[in-house]
């Protein structure tokens, strides 16, 4: 029986960019089913309105192509030639942070692999069959992209010195050894992923999942990915109080969780 991969992607006033990135996600082949999850975190910027008309589509994945088409950005796959797809969409009431938004798009998950994708065009989905391959050859548990593994990509210098230092601590706490663990890119077998209580609301969700991940001794494998960052004027929401926050949450979440 053919296996599904859960692509989990929360949302937050990407108007500009969901379009895009749904079609990067129809697009790659992977060789599985794709049930994709969609979570908005109170989007005030018409996203929702890109939401509403694809909850609309009755015959996934037969007309999401034609929606792409429709919305100016074809894609060079038709219905027959692309994975099987399936499409849930949920929104928050209020904005609650991307933790938040993770683990209200966690609660429908049905495949047996899940994977973390951001909607801000930062992360390629053409590196999918690169993150699946080490879970599906038994050789991994969890698969981490790392934008790092290379040398630092595009993106903010100060950004990548922050990562840098979070990873290193990280690294020390939980006895890891990463290069990159604030990577949008997780992917992990759902029993996994099931099987731990997450707590945190933004951005503290990626120090806790990995000190959780490290306590039970998961076998985690990183490959390098391709990165595009965006700088703070295009919309990134990630700040100093982050840094902090996260510095307390990386010792927090090994120590007292």
């Amino acid at each position: 029986m053919e296996s599904t991969l859960s692509i989990v992607i929360p949302i937050y006033n990407e108007v500009t960019s969901l379009i895009k990135l749904l079609q990067q996600v129809v697009s790659v082949k992977i060789g599985m089913k794709k049930e994709l999850i969609l979570v908005d975190d109170f989007s005030t910027d018409g996203t929702r309105d890109i939401l509403g008309e694809i909850e609309s589509i009755e015959d996934i994945p037969n007309e999401i192509s034609s929606y792409l088409e429709i919305t100016e950005m074809p894609i060079d796959v038709d219905a027959g030639k692309i994975d099987e797809i399936s499409v849930k969409v949920f929104y928050h009431d209020v904005n609650k942070g991307k933790g938040a938004t993770l683990r209200t798009g966690f609660q429908h998950i049905t495949g047996e692999i899940t994977l973390i994708q951001d909607a801000d065009l930062e992360y390629d989905p053409q590196d999918y069959p690169k993150l699946l391959a080490p879970i599906l050859n038994g050789e991994a548990d969890v698969v981490y992209g790392s934008r790092f593994m290379k040398g630092k990509q595009t993106g903010l210098l100060r950004s990548y010195l922050a990562n840098q230092f979070l990873t290193t601590l990280a690294n020390i706490v939980n006895g890891t050894k990463l290069t990159d663990m604030e990577t949008c890119y997780k992917v992990m077998r759902t029993p996994i992923l099931k099987d731990i209580s997450l707590y945190s609301d933004r951005f503290g969700f990626e120090p806790e999942i990995t000190a959780k991940l490290a306590k039970r001794q998961c076998k985690i494998v990183e490959v390098p990915i391709s990165y595009h960052g965006r700088d703070y004027h295009e919309g990134k929401t990630v700040s100093w109080k982050d840094g902090i926050a996260a510095i307390f949450h990386i010792l927090r979440f090994r120590f007292f969780s």
